[in-house]
């Protein structure tokens, strides 16, 4: 072959190399998302477990005369009750909204399915496990925030992360430089910690509650990707309609050259 000729087989061996280290990886994230829940669900009953949930809300709530109060100036706790809506149902279904119908307008067929889809299993995942565990929440006395059902998982850490992993990783597909890639998957990351950190901070919930909330948030996140991963080669084997609008053009384009 000719130089002329090898290049298109390399970019196209070098696109599949990226594309299988991205499955393995969102594989691995899962697998070890699940592997953490599991080993923070057996811990947070032995005395260990406990200890460390309890050394953590010592450190957020350091006056005895005021365990309500938590640690820092008053403003910090006004802005964690802000940061922390960012993780309720109500906030992320209006987000979830607004980005769908951008999907819709975009012609962004599948990721308009899975977004929805992906944050309703979030809930179903938040809320059968608190049933499951039924574990207490901390100390109404040192809870800065109203709360409502089980603490085990936190629902705003899980839900958090779903979302805007989800949408970081949506998002990367309209940037090609790697350095946008990065800065938007690394917005959602930290959007995700800080949320499951002020639930924590406002005594809503023991840090175990949170560890949890984020490694299953991270393993649902990624087999949502590894799902429309499937369903997106699927879909290009058949010309379907499911297809997001810009990789049904790429593939006709393809197949016409």
């Amino acid at each position: 072959m000719t130089p002329a000729l090898d290049r298109p087989f390399l970019t196209r061996l070098v696109a599949k190399a990226r594309t299988e280290l991205a499955v393995l990886s969102a594989l691995f994230i899962a697998a070890t998302g699940v592997l953490v829940f599991v080993e923070v669900a057996d811990d947070m009953n032995e005395a260990d477990g406990q200890a460390f949930d309890h050394h953590v809300l010592a450190l957020m709530r350091p006056y005895p005369d005021d365990p309500g109060r938590p640690w820092g100036p008053w403003w910090l706790k006004e802005a964690a009750a802000d940061i922390t809506a960012l993780g309720g149902i109500s906030v992320l279904g209006l987000f979830a909204l607004i980005v769908i119908v951008f999907l819709l307008a975009q012609r962004k067929w599948l990721s308009a399915v899975l977004l929805p889809v992906g944050l309703a299993g979030g809930v179903a995942l938040s809320e059968g496990l608190k049933a499951v565990f039924e574990r207490e929440r901390p100390p109404v006395a040192v809870q800065a925030v109203e709360t409502i059902n089980a603490s085990f998982p936190s629902g705003h850490a899980l839900l958090a992360t779903v979302f805007y992993l989800t949408v970081a990783v949506m998002l990367t597909r309209a940037f090609p430089q790697k350095r946008l890639k990065a800065l938007v998957l690394g917005v959602g990351v930290l959007l995700a910690l800080l949320v499951g950190a002020t639930r924590i901070y406002l005594g809503a919930h023991w840090a175990s509650d949170v560890i949890a909330g984020w490694a299953v948030g991270a393993a649902w996140a990624m087999v949502l990707w590894l799902a429309a991963y499937a369903v997106e080669r699927f879909q290009k084997r058949r010309h379907a309609s499911l297809q997001d609008h810009e990789t049904r053009e790429r593939t006709q384009a393809a197949t016409k050259v």
